[in-house]
C-alpha cells in the first residue's frame, strides 16, 4: 500500500449505493407492472412490452417466471410458445428454454435474459435493469 504524507484521501461511496450495496439490491433497476394475478393461466406465458424491451411472463406451477421474448434462434416470440415442466418450446424451430433462468435446454451455455418477478397485491411485477 502507497502512503502519502499528509492526510490521507477519503473517498465515499453515494448513500444510495450504499444502501443498495447492503440490501443486495441490484444498483438502478426497477419493478413493472406487466398483469393482475389470474391474466395468466396456469401452464401458459404471454408477452409484454416494457419500455423498449419484450418480456415473456410465464404461470407455471403455481408461480410465475419472467424471461426476454425473442428467441436469439430467429425471433420468434417464446411467450407464444409452448409450456410443460417449467421449460418453453420456441414456436417456429422448437429451441427450448428453462423459465425460471433462460437456459438453452439444448446447450446451456446460451440463455436469454432472466428477470425477477414478484407479487405486489394482485399485480404481477418483473424486476428490469435501467439502461
Amino acid at each position: 500500500m502507497i502512503r502519502f504524507p499528509g492526510p490521507q484521501p477519503v473517498f465515499k461511496m453515494p448513500a444510495s449505493k450504499k444502501i443498495a450495496s447492503a440490501l443486495k439490491v441490484p444498483w438502478m433497476s426497477r419493478f413493472e407492472t406487466v398483469a393482475q394475478v389470474g391474466e395468466i393461466a396456469e401452464g401458459q406465458g404471454a408477452t409484454f412490452t416494457v419500455g423498449d424491451q419484450m418480456i415473456a411472463v410465464f404461470h407455471t406451477q403455481g408461480r410465475y417466471y419472467a424471461i426476454d421474448d425473442l428467441c436469439p434462434h430467429m425471433g420468434a416470440s417464446l411467450g407464444a410458445g409452448h409450456l410443460e415442466q417449467g421449460v418453453v418450446t420456441c414456436p417456429w424451430h422448437a429451441w427450448r428454454f428453462k423459465v425460471s433462468d433462460g437456459t438453452w435446454v439444448d446447450n446451456p451455455k446460451l440463455k436469454v435474459g432472466c428477470y425477477e418477478v414478484r407479487i405486489e397485491g394482485h399485480e404481477i411485477q418483473v424486476r428490469l435493469p435501467e439502461k
